[in-house]
């Protein structure tokens, strides 16, 4: 009768300490398929920004190319009021059109710098969006816990 009571006692508790191993595999399992999951999300994130600064470089390119003509535009202007300056230099009326028309293109052309300068920076943040979203892909399928991974 005693063996019968010992073998059951030695059968619990072999169970539980089973039970426990696979227990830690399962909660390391879980943390790592967590851990995916949170760099999916943060890919996904990433992908929406992505497609959003993308969406944003058609509209800023537009932007930068009508600057940029009325700049030159302006500074065409500006030589034509010059050069009848130059041929009547003591017209105060002419002077006070050119010296607008200089302020006018000077104005025209910060405009268009900030604009070439926006879109610079917006072509940066893509690439780097791009950079970052390649290196998440790679982590993602590399991680055993992810879909994609081992």
């Amino acid at each position: 009768m005693h063996w019968v009571i010992n073998t059951l006692g030695i059968m619990f508790l072999s169970l539980s300490l089973s039970a426990q191993v696979v227990s830690k595999d399962s909660i390391n399992t879980l943390k790592q398929q967590k851990d995916a999951i949170e760099l999916s999300k943060k890919l996904n994130e990433r992908k929406l920004e992505l497609a959003k600064l993308e969406n944003e470089l058609e509209k800023k390119s537009s932007e930068v190319d009508k600057t940029a003509e009325q700049a030159q535009k302006s500074a065409n202007d500006n030589g034509e009021v010059a050069d009848k300056l130059t041929g009547d230099a003591q017209d105060k009326k002419l002077a006070n059109r050119a010296s607008k028309s200089a302020k006018e293109a000077q104005r025209d052309a910060k405009k268009a710098r900030k604009a070439a300068d926006s879109l610079e920076d917006l072509r940066k943040d893509i690439e780097s969006l791009k950079s970052k979203i390649s290196d998440d892909e790679a982590k993602l399928s590399s991680m055993p816990g992810s879909p994609t991974g081992n």
